[in-house]
């Protein structure tokens, strides 16, 4: 099987039974999806079993498919769709999980102050985000970390450009507020 395929070939031909170019699919998509999901449910557990599920659809529906060149917005609208109705019956909001080593670490050489300071700050924001709607935190999981543009975006969540941009400006004047908040707190 041709790794250079695309994403579209590779679909026409899982829906002919090419059981090698769906292989190929997951492969190229597997790790996006697990981060996109982690990032919306704070779960790897809960990630993982909602990529395979992703993956059954994604096969299932394989002749469904319709060849436009917007695979991925058309996969990760259905693992938004999955994280939500999870979210859903969970009732609870899931934390997104941040990497102290991409985010907020203190220097090497820093003190054990510096360190703990790193670590609230880590909290706070994983707390904060874990507050927002879930349509305002899909909205900027996928801008963000999947580093999706705001056209990609409207495509994936089945809105406008502008609803997009409304979606994602509300969580960062969210953030924002709730974090400048979190700094007055005791």
């Amino acid at each position: 099987m041709d790794p250079k395929l695309d994403d579209d070939a590779l679909m026409i031909r899982t829906a002919r039974g090419e059981e090698a170019a769906f292989r190929l699919l997951v492969q190229r998509w597997e790790h996006d999806v697990l981060a996109f999901l982690s990032a919306m449910l704070g779960s790897a557990e809960d990630a993982e079993d909602l990529a395979q599920e992703t993956f059954v659809r994604i096969y299932r529906n394989a002749g469904n498919y319709r060849p436009e060149g917007m695979f991925r917005s058309w996969m990760l609208r259905i693992a938004g769709n999955l994280a939500r109705s999870r979210l859903r019956r969970r009732r609870i909001i899931g934390w997104i999980p941040f990497d102290p080593t991409d985010h907020d670490v203190a220097d090497q050489g820093a003190g054990p102050e510096a360190v703990l300071q790193a670590g609230q700050t880590s909290d706070l924001i994983r707390g904060a985000l874990a507050r927002l709607p879930d349509r305002q935190r899909e909205a900027l999981v996928l801008h963000r970390f999947q580093g999706m543009k705001y056209k990609d975006i409207a495509t994936t969540m089945g809105t406008t450009l502008p609803g997009v941009e409304s979606l994602i400006q509300r969580a960062l004047a969210a953030l924002r507020d709730e974090l400048s908040r979190g700094d007055r707190m005791p």
